[in-house]
């Protein structure tokens, strides 16, 4: 044994420390929503909107015959001229669009032109009611990480499908090898701490089809 593990030996000895194999690991946490908060389709939505607007958020709810409508009216308050979106976003989002350009993401867009747009619109991979948070993992209608990170406004787009009411439930649907990232409201900039990372303002429409 070299010194190294005699003290550690004797540190463990000290404190009374069983072997890590011996140690039983709790399991108990909730996997799901329980309690007053555990309903229907409905309550996980409405708890994801309060959660959701609590965070400073703009939330709004629309129906899919609503949804061209209800982004261009976002992207007319922004006042924006030009967007950009992931190349896959489905076509019909854009479809009430009058004066605003609207770019697919491509490899000649770096940081300096994702800086010029004034805005992105994107869909998610999941929704969390309990925290308020979305959740994009690069699948369809979301695009490369740097298209949420760059622009000043980001509008996301959450079906109520996609709604679950906890962490643990959302993790089960997403897959663990593929990059995510997890988004509970628009960033904070502290002073001092230089701009803030992402957009300054984030906005969502929920679909109930």
């Amino acid at each position: 044994m070299s010194g190294r593990d005699e003290v550690l030996a004797g540190v463990r000895g000290a404190l009374g420390e069983r072997r890590r194999a011996d140690v039983a690991v709790p399991r108990g946490y909730l996997t799901r929503l329980t309690g007053p908060d555990a309903a229907s389709r409905a309550d996980v939505v409405a708890l994801f909107t309060e959660r959701v607007a609590a965070l400073g958020v703009a939330v709004r709810h629309v129906g899919g015959d609503e949804l061209a409508t209800a982004v261009a009216a976002v992207l007319w308050g922004w006042e924006a001229k030009r967007i950009v979106v992931p190349a896959d976003l489905p076509y019909g989002w854009l479809a009430d669009l009058d004066g605003v350009r609207a770019l697919a993401d491509s490899t000649v867009l770096d940081v300096p032109a994702l800086a010029a747009v004034d805005g992105v619109v994107t869909g998610c991979a999941a929704a969390v009611a309990q925290t308020g948070t979305v959740v994009l993992d690069g699948g369809r209608a979301q695009g490369r990480r740097a298209l949420t990170l760059v622009p000043d406004r980001h509008l996301c787009v959450v079906h109520a499908d996609q709604i679950v009411g906890s962490v643990p439930e959302a993790v089960r649907r997403l897959d663990p090898d593929v990059p995510q990232a997890w988004i509970s409201g628009p960033p904070v900039a502290t002073p001092g701490d230089g701009p803030p990372h992402g957009p300054r303002t984030l906005e969502m429409l929920v679909v109930e089809d």
